[in-house]
């Protein structure tokens, strides 16, 4: 907790609170009413041993009865708007009933449990030892790729189909917000920045950041080189051990340390601390991911490790929160769990956002001048996106959200599709060979690429857009409607779907780019060449909505450019000096690997032997080891 804080209620605690209140709220109704209205008609001795057992009766099912009420009134009013909209409510998979104006039963796995409370516990138990899209898949075949899951008597559409993700994300863009539930959810490690704000905040953000991203900085690929010659140095010194490196951890550093020099003009030096051991090495040893020490933690220090830990962790903490739907705070009554980890992480920013705005301040009184003109300025040449950021607000909060947003979108995203795309290279050795031909064509075996080089590498953002397709970094997104509407239905002659207002829309661009009706019977497949042949115009080209990696919309992700750059610049760097990537399973610690269930699963889950999870972001369970095999030095 930061100094000069008092007590802070949890959030556990404002919600056992509030539940109170809501719970005694129908007894003390029932009690007044029934001693004011009932008790003055009834004959004095009756009316004290009446009073007592009706009482008692009336309190106990108050209570149950109110929600009761509440949940049927709240139905039937939601059907009786969707009929006077000429529309039909989304049904709910496996609760027996329909909510649909066919009277259709739709048949599912949610379980027939009051409030779907299965749902929860299934979401909970996926997250720990699922895949992701686990039963998702199977519900959206059913009823044209959208149901309500509806737990705990709280709507939740699902959808994966891209007309109605382009409604939410386009052209219905404005009655689709992050709302104040996710927002709540998400505050105390997002706060008010651009990925967790709405309407005017969202604007401002997204205005103050869009200028940095001009061709200029993102093209400027000096910061990329200095990281990637230390990380590639580190693992070329574990592999002359003889031992297997932890890819994912290894990018998870490289980009950390472009990332947070990107933001604030200095990194973290997360190499600075070494890189892993695999699980068989004699020199394995588990770290303490224990941060609540850190109290003196510094930039440049071996803290960085405890930063880049409590930035997971803090992430793993709101995703948590998301799964568990309306009832979230529960465990977080004792303590807010997210409080921990971020305290780590404020050490780490706070002071930099500190200085940037002295800084500041002392340039704005040496020069004499006012307010500066922010409108679309002109960033210049040594500027950090905090330099920038400064120009536009001293507000010390809004910079450490907003840099803090950035910075997970920065590095959790790209080091995640690195992770995926250097497993796949491993895994099939013929796309790999293909795709070093492609760079020492146009690069050679040592000159670092040039922003031109990277863009006529067709087959190298192939190959990072199939990566994109089956393991997009953020597989799962979330809005929340704000006035009720419908969705045309996307079979003919049958009614609009009828969409709440304040309702939860959810939607999966990781099921969605897997679907064999949007990308041919080869969708589980992994083929680069899909972006190239003529399967792009046949499948792509006329929907361009069914990829979605970035988001789209006026909410699109604006440093989708940049991250193109850096995974091509650094896998660029990587194919010069390695020839031959396999993969060492054995390295990784066996307690971290998929079920042997998942061995003869359809699709990838079966396929592929690895164990992706996610908090906000993809990952790999265990990290990914490889042995890489440095290629032979070629004489220029």
């Amino acid at each position: 907790m930061a100094a000069g804080v008092g007590f802070q209620p949890t959030p556990g605690s404002i919600f056992l609170l509030k539940g109170f209140l809501l719970i005694a709220c129908p007894p003390f109704f029932i009690y007044q009413l029934y001693h004011r209205a009932v008790i003055p008609f009834i004959y004095p001795e009756y009316a004290q041993v009446l009073s007592n057992k009706i009482i008692i009766t009336l309190s106990l099912l108050a209570v149950p009865l109110f929600f009761i009420v509440q949940i049927f009134v709240t139905l039937q009013y939601h059907r009786y708007r969707a009929s006077r909209l000429g529309a039909r409510l989304i049904a709910t998979p496996g609760t027996g009933f329909s909510h649909s104006a066919t009277g259709a039963v739709v048949k599912g796995s949610l379980g027939r449990w009051p409030g779907n409370v299965v749902v929860l516990q299934d979401m909970m138990e996926l997250s720990v030892n699922g895949y992701p899209g686990d039963k998702l898949d199977k519900l959206l075949d059913i009823n044209e790729h959208v149901f309500n899951m509806r737990p705990m008597f709280q709507d939740v559409i699902v959808t994966t189909e891209p007309h109605y993700i382009k409604r939410i994300l386009s052209t219905d863009f404005l009655n689709y917000v992050k709302g104040d539930r996710f927002q709540e959810c998400n505050r105390p490690v997002l706060g008010h920045g651009v990925f967790n704000a709405d309407g005017a905040m969202w604007k401002f953000h997204r205005s103050m950041t869009r200028p940095f991203f001009s061709r200029d900085r993102i093209s400027d690929f000096e910061l990329f080189d200095r990281h990637a010659s230390e990380i590639i140095s580190l693992m070329k010194a574990r592999l002359h051990q003889g031992h297997a490196i932890d890819f994912q951890d290894a990018m998870s550093r490289f980009t950390l340390d472009s990332a947070t020099e990107f933001l604030f003009g200095f990194s973290v030096h997360s190499m600075s601390t070494g890189i892993p051991y695999p699980y068989n090495a004699q020199e394995y040893r588990t770290e303490s991911n224990d941060y609540s020490n850190e109290k003196n933690a510094s930039i440049g220090s071996p803290s960085a490790d405890a930063f880049a830990t409590a930035f997971l962790d803090s992430q793993f903490r709101i995703s948590q929160r998301i799964r568990n739907g309306w009832i979230w705070p529960i465990n977080d009554v004792l303590k807010d769990q997210t409080r921990g980890p971020m305290d780590v992480v404020n050490r780490f920013v706070e002071p930099i956002v500190k200085e940037a705005v002295r800084k500041n301040k002392e340039a704005v009184k040496r020069a004499r001048t006012g307010k500066v003109e922010t409108t679309d300025r002109e960033v210049k040449e040594d500027e950090t996106l905090l330099d920038h950021l400064v120009m536009y607000t001293t507000d010390e909060r809004v910079l450490k959200e907003e840099t803090t947003n950035i910075l997970i979108a920065a590095r959790d995203t790209t080091m995640a599709t690195l992770t995926f795309m250097f497993f796949f290279l491993a895994k099939y050795p013929h796309i790999l060979q293909r795709l070093r031909e492609e760079i020492i064509e146009h690069v050679g075996s040592t000159r670092a690429p040039t922003y031109d080089d990277v863009k006529e590498m067709r087959f190298l953002r192939a190959v990072i857009n199939e990566t994109l397709r089956l393991y997009p970094a953020v597989p799962f997104n979330i809005r929340e409607s704000v006035n009720e509407t419908v969705w045309p239905s996307q079979q003919p002659g049958t009614q609009p779907w009828y969409i709440p207002a304040k309702t939860q829309v959810s939607y999966s661009v990781f099921v969605m780019h897997r679907r064999k009706d949007l990308w041919g019977p080869d969708a589980e497949e992994f083929d680069p060449d899909r972006f190239l042949d003529e399967r792009l115009k046949k499948y792509l080209l006329p929907n361009n909505f069914i990829f979605l990696p970035f988001n789209a919309g006026p909410r699109i992700c604006l440093g989708q450019q940049f991250a193109y750059n850096e995974m091509s610049f650094i896998t660029v760097r990587l194919l010069q000096q390695f020839s031959a990537i396999s993969l060492e399973m054995k390295s990784q610690d066996p307690t971290t690997l998929p079920p042997d269930s998942w061995t003869g699963e359809p699709g990838r889950k079966g396929i592929d032997g690895i164990f992706p999870k996610m908090h906000l972001t993809m990952y790999l369970n265990g990290g990914l080891w490889l042995k890489m095999h440095e290629a032979p030095e070629v004489k220029v």
